[in-house]
């Protein structure tokens, strides 16, 4: 019960004019930009592969 009044505390206290600022942390390297290009490029060849033609109508 304690933790959680602490922590309830230093949230609420944090929007004060005067709390402390701590710094975002630096961004992590992106690893996942090569995976997602090729998953994005696999999903587009398999989108173009189910897509229905289309066809003249011949009345």
């Amino acid at each position: 019960m304690l933790l959680a009044v602490n922590a309830v505390n230093d949230h609420v206290l944090s929007a004060r004019p005067n709390a402390p600022v701590v710094p975002d942390p630096p961004p992590r390297p992106g690893r996942a930009a090569p995976v997602r290009r090729a998953t994005a490029g696999l999903l587009r060849r398999l989108a173009d592969q189910v897509e229905p033609t289309c066809r003249e109508a011949t009345a």
